[in-house]
C-alpha cells in the first residue's frame, strides 16, 4: 500500500467524497453569486455556446462535458426562456443550431461580477500560491481522468 493512501476508513479521506462536497458548496455559491435565473448546468451551456456561437446541441453538450439527453432539454429551457435560439440545421434535420439572443448575452453580461465574487468565495481558503496551485492540480485531475466521465468533455479546441 503507497504510503499516501491509509485504510481509507475514515470518509473523508475519499477524494470523491471530498469532491462532492466541495460539488455541493460549489453549487450553493453559485446561486448566492449568480441568483436562480439559471442552473450551473444552464450556465455553462449558455457561456459555452458564447464561445461558440452557430454550434450545435450534441456539440455544445459534448464541450460542456454534459450528456446529449441532457444537453437538449437544458437548451429546450433556455429556448423556453429567451436566452437562445434552436434553428433546424437543412443538412441534418436532427440537429439543432444554437445562437444566443440578445437576452441571453445581457444575461451573460450581467452575470460577470457574480462569477468574479463566486470564483473569489471559493478559492478564498487558500492562499494566492495555493489557489494557482489548486487550480492546476484540479484541472490536471480532471484532464486525466476526463475518458472516465459518462460525458467526456470534448477538446476545447473542438
Amino acid at each position: 500500500m503507497p504510503e499516501t493512501e491509509s485504510k481509507l476508513t475514515n470518509l473523508y479521506e475519499h477524494p470523491g467524497h471530498l469532491l462532492r462536497r466541495a460539488q455541493q458548496i460549489s453549487v450553493s455559491i453559485f446561486y448566492d453569486e449568480m441568483g436562480s435565473e439559471l442552473t450551473p448546468v444552464q450556465y455553462a451551456m449558455l457561456r459555452n455556446l458564447e464561445r461558440n456561437p452557430g454550434i450545435d446541441q450534441v456539440t455544445l453538450s459534448a464541450a460542456s462535458g454534459i450528456d446529449t439527453s441532457t444537453g437538449a432539454t437544458v437548451c429546450a429551457r433556455l429556448a423556453e426562456k429567451g436566452l437562445l435560439t434552436r434553428t433546424v440545421i437543412p443538412t441534418n434535420r436532427r440537429q439543432r443550431a444554437l445562437a444566443i439572443t440578445p437576452a441571453g448575452e445581457q444575461l451573460l453580461a450581467d452575470l460577470i461580477p457574480g462569477s468574479q465574487r463566486l470564483r473569489r468565495r471559493l478559492l478564498a481558503p487558500l492562499t494566492g500560491p495555493e489557489q494557482l496551485q489548486f487550480m492546476e492540480l484540479l484541472t490536471k485531475l480532471v484532464q486525466e481522468n476526463n475518458d472516465q466521465s459518462r460525458a467526456p468533455l470534448a477538446s476545447r479546441d473542438a
